[in-house]
């Protein structure tokens, strides 16, 4: 007998070098564990053994015949023009009827060599129609020979044929005979959940769930194994998170608590307004942890306009007060510069601290950015080692060697999703100790992804838009249908632009074509129609339509990542004076501008971005007293999925509720795969928004194991499912966090 391979044993040793090299580059298993995890994505029915005389039309049959005739035809086509195109065409018989199969391509060679005539087999496939005459196209088949011809014909008719995510070097049936090879070393795998879990919720061992999921006999099988294997990956998952957080809660930091009479209560005294009850609970959540003497850790996610900005600038000033410094890392130049100046005019003469007319309060709020002179740079470097600034906004310039903090007490990262993990580490360990950290998100993000990709940082949720915020009105329109609706949508911009705002018009693409990224969206999306082959609308080109055409007459002007950060600063203070009616812009004005005079955006090509996308972008109207508007060009057909999708943001303004769309369309592979970590990702059976409840649960499950042993000394197995998910490079990520 065989030596059963061990998990861990390469795939090299166990399948030979040629196909474990096709697994390791083309699907990332190096290991028997890692094809044993590697799950089918549905199974194929056969079909219970069918009578040729009864087949159905377009069901899955299996049948037992025997090979009547077999003939193979060349012929030429478009691929094979030399007549060297192949078509194997074979007759069987099972007594009661006859029965054609076909055989096309490179798929004709074995059986050319196998189904002779008066060979019998098992044939199994979709019943169709071709020349009036029924037939099975490439169909499965099995050859009967010697005495156990009954025993196969039962375990094969009536099989789940297992269908594996695979690739053109290696199709599903390979992979499904490699998984039959390793699959006697299942019983050894070493199952990560302790005893006292699975037995309460009635959970089928590890070995057992493998073999149920690559070789079910019924439905119930994969149901029973697909439960075990998700809890698997939720429970892992949610024990490295809860190891995290109880790491962070044992490192030492300073506790910030604000002077009772400081910086924060002359501004709160001086704002023009009242904070909302969500601003207010956000903030107090956020200066209790401040005063705390272990690192904070909190996502502060809210809808687009509904403050997060002042929430965060109040944490600031809090920290300022009690002594030390925040900072405050934006993801572009223009964003940064945004910040720098609506901070400053919030805070007023507080802002001023070391100037005439500064407040008996006031600390200096500083910009540091990579295209700053040589002189602005110096002494903002200057200002943060002596620690005259308490504030300092910038660019991931911040995290050079030569700056130098006086006393870092609180690091808030600005749109988390935009920033390497290492950017955001370098940043940290600026501080003598480490430093409280609130990470900032304007993508709002549905529960249980936040409790997955963010469940080492505790979640605050501002969901509440301030007073005197206006409605903003979404429409789809469909430019190859209804021509005249794009007209109309030029007239709106007019007429808003007549009554004294201005408008936004945002397209995909520059248009100066060095070397630009085609379309923002997700690669191997099927081509609807000649809408989807066409380059998108570049800002370059739609600007100077608008200005010869439909929008003549008005100031419009262009604002893209690849102008020099002066120009871009220039364009956008003339916006945001009223000097330009309408700005042609691509996604740089997604996050953080804020132009209260701005009420209409129109998006060209909209289908080309994300949903996430588009509710920011469209957050960027109706920011003053007067209602947005925001259309949505398109040129996809009704029925089309993108435009689905558009109709989805038309109909809700809720970002929580387009967010589990979005997710719904892209799965989860986006939220924890290369975006968030570098490393592929772990779930391979979990879907994050389907999966809910088994995520809360786990969590708890979680943070109970780890409380009451933090390094897992108990649960061997547990460690051992921990260390292959956190793979080195994943291992860094969580610890940094």
């Amino acid at each position: 007998m065989d030596l059963v391979p061990a998990p861990q044993e390469p795939l090299k040793k166990a399948l030979g070098p040629a196909t474990a090299k096709v697994m390791a580059e083309h699907l990332g298993l190096h290991t028997v564990s890692d094809l044993l995890h590697h799950y089918p994505r549905r199974y194929e029915e056969r079909g219970q053994l069918t009578h040729l005389a009864d087949l159905p039309m377009d069901e899955h049959v299996t049948v037992v015949a025997q090979v009547a005739d077999a003939r193979l035809h060349t012929f030429a086509s478009a691929k094979a023009p030399r007549g060297k195109g192949q078509r194997l065409e074979v007759t069987i018989t099972d007594g009661s009827g006859r029965l054609q199969l076909v055989f096309f391509g490179n798929g004709v060679h074995k059986p050319h060599k196998e189904l002779l005539p008066g060979t019998r087999a098992l044939f199994a496939g979709k019943v169709s129609v071709f020349n009036r005459r029924l037939q099975l196209a490439h169909p499965a088949y099995e050859l009967l020979r010697g005495d156990d011809v009954a025993e196969t014909v039962d375990s094969w008719a009536g099989a789940l044929i297992p269908i594996y995510p695979a690739t053109a070097k290696l199709e599903s049936w390979k992979i499904a005979k490699s998984v039959q090879t390793v699959l006697p070393s299942a019983q050894e795998a070493i199952d990560p959940l302790p005893e006292s879990l699975r037995a309460g919720r009635g959970l089928v061992s590890l070995p057992e769930a493998l073999l149920k999921v690559h070789r079910p006999h019924g439905k119930a099988d994969i149901a029973q194994a697909r439960s075990r294997l998700k809890w698997d990956e939720a429970f892992v998952l949610q024990v490295a998170l809860a190891r995290r957080r109880h790491a962070d809660a044992q490192l030492p930091a300073v506790a910030r608590v604000p002077a009772p009479d400081g910086l924060l209560t002359a501004f709160d005294e001086k704002l023009p307004f009242t904070l909302t009850d969500g601003q207010r609970k956000v903030s107090e959540e956020i200066l209790g942890d401040l005063a705390t003497e272990h690192p904070m850790h909190r996502l502060l996610q809210g809808e687009v306009g509904s403050g997060k900005t002042l929430v965060a600038l109040r944490a600031m000033l809090a920290v300022v007060d009690a002594g030390g410094q925040a900072a405050l890392l934006a993801p572009t130049e223009v964003l940064a510069q945004q910040h720098h100046r609506s901070i400053v005019e919030m805070m007023g003469e507080l802002a001023e601290g070391g100037m005439l007319g500064g407040a008996e309060h006031a600390t200096k709020v500083v910009l540091l950015t990579g295209s700053m002179g040589a002189a602005g740079r110096r002494q903002a470097l200057l200002d943060l080692v002596t620690g005259d600034a308490g504030i300092v906004i910038g660019t991931h310039a911040l995290i050079e060697d030569k700056v130098q903090f006086h006393d870092l007490g609180l690091v808030v990262v600005d749109e988390q999703h935009r920033f390497g993990v290492e950017q955001r580490d370098a940043l940290r360990g600026k501080g003598k100790q480490p430093p409280h950290l609130l990470v900032m998100t304007a993508t709002p993000i549905p529960r249980t992804v936040a409790m997955t990709v963010f469940g080492d940082l505790e979640t605050s949720v501002l969901d509440q838009l301030p007073a005197g915020r206006s409605p903003i009105a979404s429409h789809v329109v469909p430019a190859a249908d209804k021509p005249h609706f794009l007209a109309r949508a030029w007239e709106r911009v007019r007429e808003e632009v007549a009554k004294g705002h201005q408008a936004y018009v945002v397209c995909p693409r520059i248009g100066d074509d060095v070397d630009e990224p085609g379309d923002p969206r997700k690669p191997g999306r099927s081509p609807e129609d000649e809408a989807e082959k066409r380059p998108p609308l570049a800002v370059l080109d739609v600007a100077d339509q608008l200005a010869k055409g439909p929008l003549k007459g008005l100031a419009v002007e262009v604002l893209h990542g690849r102008m020099h950060p002066d120009d871009k600063d220039a364009v956008m203070r003339r916006f945001a004076a009223g000097e330009t009616d309408v700005l042609v812009a691509t996604t740089v004005i997604e996050v953080g501008v804020n132009v209260p005079n701005a009420t209409a955006m129109v998006i060209m090509d909209a289908d080309r971005f994300g949903v996430s996308q588009l509710h920011q972008l469209r957050g960027r109207v109706g920011r003053g007293s007067a209602p947005g508007l925001c259309l949505l060009v398109t040129e996809m057909p009704e029925a089309s999925a993108a435009r689905q999708r558009l109709n989805a943001v038309a109909a809700t303004l809720d970002g929580f509720e387009l967010s589990r769309i979005d997710l719904e369309q892209r799965r989860e592979g986006d939220v924890l795969g290369q975006a968030q970590s570098g490393a592929r990702t772990s779930l391979r059976m979990l879907a994050v928004i389907e999966d809910e409840e088994i995520i809360a649960e786990a969590r708890q499950e979680a943070a109970a194991v780890v409380a009451a042993d933090p390094e897992l000394e108990r649960l061997p197995g547990l460690r051992t499912a921990l260390e292959a998910l956190l793979d080195e490079e994943r291992e860094q990520y969580l610890e940094k966090g």
